[in-house]
Formats: C-alpha cells, sequence, structure tokens
C-alpha cells in the first residue's frame, strides 16, 4: 500500500509542473506547434478530465462530471487526432485552470478518506494511475515545446554533473540464464498492466552498452554516410529515410549546431544522442557492427541483481531516484553527459538506464504471458501487434515519481520528436 502522503506529494510535484510548462498567454496556449502535437492548451483540460475521471467518477465515462458532455467529449483522445485539436472548441486557458483546480480539490478529498475505505489499494492504484498519467503529459508538452519556432521560452533550471572520458564504445557483460521478467502488485502496485505479471524468462549471454551512442559517435556515422549507404538499412527504414531526405537526427544543423527549445547550441560531443527514429537507431547499431538490445534483455541488465538472485527496484538499489543517480523530472532539459552518474550502475555494471534518453529496443508492443488490463483498458489494450516498437528506460523529461525499470514505452518507429537515443548490443 502506498502511503498517502506519498501521493499527495506526488500529485502536488506533478501539478506544479504542469502549471510551469503552461505558465504562458493564452495565444502561446492555442497555438500549434506541430501536426505531430496538441495545442498545450488541450493537454492541460485533458489532464484534468482524466483526473475526474478515474479519481471522481470511478473511471464511469457515463457517470456525469463537472464538464458537459459534449465538452468533455473534446478531450477523448481516441477521437480527436492531436493535428485536428487545434480547430476544436475548447476550454480557455483560464476555464481549463480552473477546472484542474477543481477536480484537484475533490481529488484530495478522497485521498482524505484513502486508510478508511475498503477499496484503499484500488483507489490509491487509481491515484497512481493519474500521477503518472501526468507526467506523461508533461513529457509531451516539452516535446510540444520543443518544435516550437521562434524566441526561447524556456530555460534549463538544473546544472548537471560532469561526465566520465573513455565510457564510449565499451560494453558489459550480461551472463545467459533466467531472471524475473517483469513486476506485480506487490512489488510495485502503481505499475501498470503491460509491466505485469511477473515472470521468469531464461536469456541467452548478451553485451550491452556501458552507456549510450553519444553525439560525437553519431556523427562519425555521419561523416562515414551513414545517411547515404543503403546496406545499412532495413528496407522498410530506407525506404523511411529516402521519402523524408534523413541526413542527421532532428534539430541537427547543416552548420554543426543544433536547435533545441529556441536556443541554437554547438552539439556535446558527449552527450547521449537524441531524437533519433527506430530506423535509424537500427542502421547505426549495423554500421557500429553492433544490434538494438531486445527490451527483455535491456530489462534484465538494468534491474537483475545475480548475487541476490533478484530484481532490484532501480538500477542501483531501492534508494529512490536523487539527481546523484540519474538525470529525470524534466529541470535540465538535455541529456547529461556520458558517465556522469557511477553511483547510478546497475548490477552488471550498465550506466544511465533511468533518465537522460529513452533507448530503443527491437521489441514489439506485446503483452506479457498472462497479462490482464487493468481499470483502463484502453491504455495498453489497444496497441498491442501494431506499428509500434518499444522504448525504455525513460528521459531526462520524465517524472521520477513514475518511472521503473519494468515501465515500457512505445512509439511508431518513424518517431523523432520524443527524447529517444540509442544503447549497442552484441551476442556474447
Amino acid at each position: 500500500m502506498i502511503a498517502r502522503e506519498t501521493l499527495a506529494r506526488d500529485l502536488e510535484r506533478a501539478r506544479q509542473r504542469t502549471w510551469a510548462l503552461t505558465d504562458f498567454d493564452d495565444a502561446e496556449l492555442h497555438r500549434q506547434y506541430s501536426p505531430l502535437m496538441s495545442p498545450l492548451v488541450w493537454d492541460l483540460a485533458h489532464i484534468g478530465q482524466q483526473e475526474e475521471l478515474w479519481l471522481l467518477r470511478d473511471g464511469d465515462p457515463n457517470r456525469p462530471g463537472m464538464l458537459p458532455a459534449n465538452i468533455e467529449g473534446l478531450y477523448d483522445a481516441f477521437v480527436h487526432s492531436r493535428a485536428s485539436r487545434a480547430d476544436l472548441p475548447l476550454l480557455s486557458p483560464a476555464q481549463s485552470r480552473a477546472y484542474c483546480t477543481s477536480v484537484r480539490a475533490a481529488a484530495l478529498d478522497v485521498l482524505d478518506t484513502l486508510p478508511h475505505r475498503d477499496d484503499d489499494a484500488e483507489v490509491a492504484f487509481r491515484f497512481g494511475l493519474v500521477i503518472s498519467h501526468e507526467n506523461q503529459h508533461d513529457e509531451t508538452i516539452l516535446q510540444a515545446l520543443n518544435l516550437r519556432s521562434g524566441a526561447p521560452i524556456l530555460a534549463h533550471r538544473m546544472t548537471l554533473p560532469e561526465g566520465r572520458p573513455g565510457l564510449t564504445g565499451s560494453s558489459v557483460l550480461v551472463p545467459g540464464g533466467p531472471f524475473v521478467l517483469g513486476v506485480d502488485a506487490v512489488t510495485e502496485p502503481l505499475s501498470l498492466d503491460n509491466e505485469r505479471p511477473a515472470h521468469v524468462v531464461d536469456v541467452p549471454a548478451f553485451r550491452i552498452g556501458r552507456v549510450p551512442v553519444t553525439n560525437a559517435e553519431w556523427r562519425q556515422f555521419i561523416d562515414d554516410g551513414g545517411y547515404t549507404q543503403q546496406r545499412w538499412w532495413s528496407p522498410r527504414g530506407w525506404e523511411h529515410r529516402v521519402q523524408t531526405e534523413l541526413s542527421a537526427p532532428e534539430f541537427w544543423n547543416p552548420d554543426g549546431t543544433r536547435t533545441r527549445f529556441g536556443h541554437v547550441e554547438e552539439i556535446p560531443g558527449d552527450e547521449p544522442v537524441q531524437h533519433v527514429s527506430f530506423f535509424e537507431a537500427e542502421a547505426y547499431a549495423t554500421w557500429a557492427g553492433a544490434r538494438l538490445p531486445s527490451e527483455v534483455e535491456w530489462e534484465k541488465a538494468a534491474a537483475w541483481d545475480p548475487q541476490a538472485g533478484a530484481r532490484r527496484r532501480y538500477p542501483w538499489g531501492s534508494a529512490e531516484p536523487t539527481p546523484q543517480r540519474a538525470n529525470l523530472g524534466g529541470q535540465a532539459l538535455r541529456p547529461a553527459p556520458v558517465g556522469s552518474y557511477p553511483d547510478g550502475a546497475s548490477a552488471y555494471g550498465a550506466e544511465q538506464m533511468l533518465g537522460d534518453v529513452w533507448e530503443w529496443t527491437t521489441s514489439p508492443l506485446r503483452p506479457w504471458p498472462g497479462f490482464t488490463p487493468m481499470i483502463y483498458q484502453r491504455y495498453s489494450e489497444p496497441f498491442f501487434d501494431g506499428d509500434y516498437k518499444v522504448l525504455r528506460g525513460g528521459s531526462w523529461a520524465v517524472g521520477a515519481d513514475t518511472l521503473r525499470p519494468s515501465f515500457r514505452n512505445w512509439d511508431h518507429p518513424i518517431r523523432r520528436q520524443i527524447f529517444s537515443g540509442v544503447r549497442l548490443a552484441w551476442d556474447a
């Protein structure tokens, strides 16, 4: 059972982040920076709408809520595509904030009753779902703001540690053998349905990159003709590269700079590369004489402790994430240099497996054996066996409250606006 105080803290932390990321004038919040992303005012009210649905209406969309049905329906992500949301008659920013505030006040009243309810475990899970949902939308808002043109409106608010030299291109051995893949409600009561159930999987030995691939390494790929030689690419990947004329990660400029959040800057060579698609990651791995890991390999390298014969809650152990162990929470607006977090290493010695960049894997999104949908049945199930690849590990933009080694993200293999990077793997 998660303590009521912990849930209240994480609710407040996520909400303060939402307010900070939407603290702009009405015109800015109504802008649509790209058809790939919603205007920020849509995300703002959608966050409140989902909180109301799960905490005040027990997940029943037919139960009357605070918004009229015709207004609430505007915030159904399965009905209205991102590209169409700017044209909807959305709530104003002031109305959206007032709505979110009213919902939160009522939700905290529910939270106050938590220790006295017979269904407190299920209610606590609903709170965890709402916290995770808001944190995920805050990351989506950051993706949108990164696509924004014009003068900067965000600035980093955290200094990152320095990296350590000599780690690029190195790897660690993960011996073959069984391990426990996934989690359950006892060990991780706020875990989502696609992370469950825990089950034993036997994995052949492999090697995995000690750190993610860096910008400097990616520049070598470009300079060696990586984007112009079909032999490194899969047939689908090459077709997409040609159609879209890809020649570098998104936001890289021809003069050797990059543009992020409106800032034009030199590209740091020791920083993990980000904003690359699965197809690019796959081509880079082939060029480098490696491959991408499967998500099962990734999770073993991140979470398994071979000496204890058990999972660690985090790569480094059971202690909560801190700025000394991982780059999370979005304050830095960028990945940390490789080698910045030796205290965050996994039992096998792999570093920066949580935070910095989402890491593409070869795995399609599929349910684990024994999968059971959670109360929000549309969270995972509609996406199984679609054209998605799983990403692991989170990014610098992910809220630390909701990230675990078992957390599974997924996206289309062409996506690049996400904070995605690469970690290599090899057969042992």
